[in-house]
């Protein structure tokens, strides 16, 4: 690692419609000010605001999802067989988490859309699986408690949320030179990575796997990886999907904490730490459960408002810019040292090499 760079931290967002990539750094940044203000680092907020401490940029995909639509933008002809499928096995996964919370165990209602999840065994034919998970869709939208959890309101809302990482898994839709969706989001991250310059990356949900996969082709070095609500272990159809397989924590990455709140809905009871293989240094998964008590936990600004995952981001940060300020002082000092002061220096050497013992 090049001592001498000045650390980059990389924001990588999760799902959702059309964004303004500048006005969503400020607010990470600004909630990330407010979880160091929590850990006692008011101190370094000025240099983290200003990017003083570290380049801030945000890695930015959703354009890529919509063409400019709206995330709730999806209907019943808007998913193809593959998709739907995927979207099918992220509502049973869903579902089966919601049903083993407390308040779930006498919900009939939510018994009896699971029931419906199971295939029947009757052949559907073009776009049955399409009409299959908007008929389930419309059913969780109408669940209540479970609907209002993950702030759904219709089916399209249901859709929306989960088309965006099933199209991601799907591993297909090219562009004109032949690049699959998943890749070119992928390219979107790595565009915003420097492997001259130490890099810490913060990713949320369907941005924690982009970062991971991304990551796993990179070779520059980072310091720390950051997951909050993540759904990677996801065991029907996030985690079978992942690529590179086994999964394994990047090669580069020095550390990597995930945090996960205990009403994040999206995240799953499985664990990275129990899952995810070590890289050649030994790194894996540090899980930490956070409790916010909050109606919607999922949301990105949340996680990075908590003093638990600023702490650690702000240290890092801290330590790379001190030895990044402290080794361009000593490249300049060793710079300004005048050319006659360096000869001088050499014939008093040259001098003390050829001058007889004292005394012969």
């Amino acid at each position: 690692m090049n001592g001498a760079a000045k650390p980059k931290l990389l924001f990588v967002h999760g799902i959702g419609g059309p964004r303004d990539p500048r006005e969503e750094l400020g607010t990470w940044k600004r909630a990330l000010a407010g979880g160091a203000r929590a850990a006692d680092l008011a101190a370094d907020i000025s240099a983290l605001t200003m990017d003083w401490m570290a380049d801030c940029s945000f890695a930015y995909y959703g354009d890529l999802f919509a063409d400019g639509e709206p995330q709730s933008a999806v209907g019943p002809d808007d998913l193809d067989d593959e998709e739907a499928a995927i979207v099918l096995g992220l509502l049973a996964e869903f579902l089966e988490e919601e049903a083993g919370r407390p308040e779930n165990q006498d919900n009939r209602a939510l018994a009896r859309v699971r029931a419906q999840l199971a295939p029947d065994g009757r052949p559907q034919g073009a776009g049955g699986a399409a009409r299959h998970a908007w008929a389930i869709a419309t059913a969780v939208a109408a669940l209540p408690g479970v609907a209002q959890v993950a702030r759904w309101s219709s089916a399209r809302d249901v859709l929306g949320t989960l088309s965006q990482p099933a199209r991601y898994l799907r591993r297909k839709g090219e562009d004109a030179q032949g690049t699959t969706l998943d890749a070119r989001i992928r390219d979107r991250v790595l565009r915003c990575l420097d492997p001259a310059r130490p890099t810490v990356v913060v990713g949320h949900s369907l941005g924690s796997v982009v970062a991971f996969e991304a990551l796993a082709s990179y070779d520059g070095p980072v310091p720390l990886l950051v997951t909050i609500g993540s759904p990677i272990a996801t065991s029907g159809f996030v985690w079978p999907l992942l690529v590179p397989r086994p999964p394994a924590t990047p090669r580069r990455v020095d550390r990597w904490l995930d945090f996960w709140d205990g009403d994040d809905v999206v995240v799953p009871r499985r664990k990275l730490a129990d899952l995810v293989r070590p890289n050649e240094r030994g790194v894996k998964p540090e899980p930490e459960r956070l409790d916010s008590r909050l109606w919607w936990a999922h949301g990105a600004t949340s996680y990075l408002g908590r003093a638990e995952v600023a702490g650690p981001v702000v240290r890092t940060l801290s330590a790379l810019s001190a030895a990044s300020v402290s080794s361009a002082a000593s490249v300049s000092s060793t710079a300004s040292v005048s050319p006659a002061a360096s000869n001088a220096s050499a014939e008093t050497d040259a001098s003390a090499e050829t001058a007889p013992p004292a005394g012969s």
